[in-house]
């Protein structure tokens, strides 16, 4: 190891299993957690409390709480991919939409946006916590559905016409349907798209989506939420999602 010059900080920090769930989390688990505290905590901190690596848990205090957070309650995570599919229902057809007043480089950045939506929503659908934007593409790499929207998400993308954008995001949502309807979580919906009222492109219909899960939430508490979900499915600020305070 080269020798510096000065005061050596080895970012080792000392602290107890409390006080760091809460400056991690904004609240410790297992003491009555709310779905508040689930929805407002970024889906990156709960990646990295359940993920990061554990050298030693003598107390026997990590391993029961990171347990508690391995995944969302059984009424939050449906309420959440319904969330998730409003996202795709709002801005859907805005690629096609876009092309038709000759705005390419609007349908390039709509597109751009339903291509991260996917990811995040497949991401969900297999049980993980889509972590922030850095680490996006390498954790979506890891999941099963990758291996066949990679190649497509990659051409929408790249595409440098909207009818080429609208043709392969068309592809990939017809393929992330598919995957919810292996879930089982609700019965099957068609996943194929077709034209989007009387304009010249395929749309998905995702609201169908948002629909049957909805209807699928059983809990009253759960099924008054708004479409708006988990604190980053609504909010893009790096500095709100990196404080438990502020989220």
């Amino acid at each position: 190891m080269q020798a510096t010059d000065g005061p050596v900080h080895h970012r080792v920090d000392i602290t107890d299993a409390d006080t760091w769930f809460t400056a991690q989390l904004g609240f410790v688990p297992g003491q009555d957690v709310t779905a508040v505290d689930w929805l407002a905590t970024p889906t990156q901190r709960l990646a990295e409390v359940t993920a990061g690596a554990v050298l030693h848990d003598g107390l026997g205090r990590l391993a029961p709480a990171r347990a508690r957070l391995a995944w969302y309650l059984h009424h939050i995570w449906p309420h959440l991919l319904a969330c998730q599919w409003q996202r795709i229902v709002q801005e859907g057809a805005f690629v096609g939409r876009c092309g038709e007043v000759d705005d390419e480089l609007g349908s390039a950045v709509v597109a751009g946006r339903l291509v991260r939506d996917l990811m995040r929503l497949c991401l969900l659908t297999d049980r993980r916590y889509p972590p922030y934007s850095k680490w996006l593409g390498s954790a979506f790499a890891r999941i099963p559905q990758a291996a066949v929207l990679t190649p497509v998400l990659t051409a929408a993308l790249a595409a440098t016409d909207w009818h080429t954008r609208v043709h392969h995001l068309a592809r990939a949502c017809e393929t992330v349907a598919a995957a919810h309807n292996r879930l089982g979580l609700t019965g099957p919906v068609d996943p194929a798209t077709s034209p989007y009222h009387s304009r010249p492109f395929p749309a998905l219909h995702a609201e169908r989506f948002t629909a049957v899960l909805t209807a699928r939430i059983t809990d009253p508490a759960a099924h008054t939420l708004p479409l708006t979900g988990t604190v980053d499915q609504f909010i893009d600020s790096t500095d709100a999602l990196s404080d438990p305070q502020w989220a």
